[in-house]
């Protein structure tokens, strides 16, 4: 819901939710699903602001999650942890001086800790492309293609002050071309800086791809009870490789994986239900057959009995 949707800059917009996937709809033109991992009541707030060429925003999130995310096409996303400690983007966790980085159109993966606040920019790649030529710089492409990227401190602090000038305005007009510019040279000294990352572990690719063999095979078969020893087999790796896969990429077990994406997916089928559709029902087609542990179990991961998620807002 809309909190203050400020009359003298209509372009700036404060959005608040108690649900993470109400919460992933409230960013503007993105496709994007929330899993909720911790227990507790969700709340997050997005603050946001669109440029003629840049959309501008900072998420805060209450509960861990893993998200699946893709932003619009043509565009490059920079994500920007003000802790990245805990963050993992496509598996990869970052550090202090990384930033994340993903090209439009394509999808990516992040898992966040509890009480994680980001700065976001989405720039539409011909103004990225002109405003380079302009200042003559080449820029580096590797931001194409890499996740995450070190970056100079003394850059990422400047660009830190910069967003945070910018949404932390209260109230008053904004002028849009000033701001754009100072963003895009920021921006601009930032994708300039050519420092890669350091090299993967050789497991990283392998432990990847188990990952997301399991989930692809999980989309696939929602209504079908699945072991740990059907998972061995459809990856070929042994139970610790596999422990060791889902703690390295998603920083949970694989045994928790499946938990909550049940979970998360009666939460979804319950804000989506339509009279005479009842919790019993809506829980048994996700194979919870024991309702009273299914009714503690969902109450403890996201702070509401089943029954008051049917019923929706009050």
């Amino acid at each position: 819901m809309t909190l203050t949707p400020t009359q003298s800059a209509p372009k700036k917009c404060i959005q608040e939710a108690f649900d993470a996937d109400e919460h992933a709809q409230n960013l503007t033109r993105w496709q994007q699903q929330y899993d909720q991992l911790t227990p507790g009541r969700f709340y997050g707030r997005l603050d946001e602001i669109a440029l003629p060429a840049i959309q501008v925003f900072k998420e805060h999130t209450g509960q861990a999650l893993r998200q699946d995310c893709r932003v619009w096409e043509d565009s490059l996303w920079l994500g920007i942890p003000t802790r990245p400690a805990g963050s993992r983007i496509n598996g990869q966790p970052l550090d202090a001086q990384q930033v994340m980085c993903r090209p439009g159109g394509r999808d990516f993966e992040l898992v966040t800790p509890e009480a994680f606040d980001i700065y976001g920019l989405v720039i539409r790649l011909p103004a990225l492309h002109a405003a380079a030529e302009r200042q003559g710089i080449t820029l580096d492409e590797q931001w194409m293609t890499a996740p995450r990227r070190h970056v100079n401190p003394a850059t990422l602090r400047a660009l830190l002050f910069l967003l945070e000038r910018l949404l932390g305005q209260q109230q008053g007009a904004i002028a849009e071309k000033l701001h754009q510019d100072i963003l895009l040279t920021g921006l601009l000294e930032l994708l300039d800086a050519q420092q890669p990352c350091g090299e993967l572990p050789p497991s990283y690719a392998h432990r990847k791809a188990v990952v997301d063999r399991v989930k692809q095979y999980v989309d696939a078969h929602v209504d079908t009870p699945i072991t740990m020893n059907a998972l061995c087999e459809l990856t070929h790796v042994s139970r610790r490789t596999l422990q060791y896969s889902f703690t390295t990429i998603l920083g949970i077990s694989p045994l928790q994986f499946l938990r909550l994406t049940r979970l998360n997916r009666v939460r979804r089928a319950l804000r989506a239900a339509e009279p005479p559709q009842t919790v019993t029902e809506i829980a048994t087609y996700w194979g919870f057959w024991h309702l009273g542990q299914f009714t503690h179990d969902y109450k403890q991961q996201f702070g509401e009995c089943p029954s008051q998620t049917l019923q929706g807002p009050a």
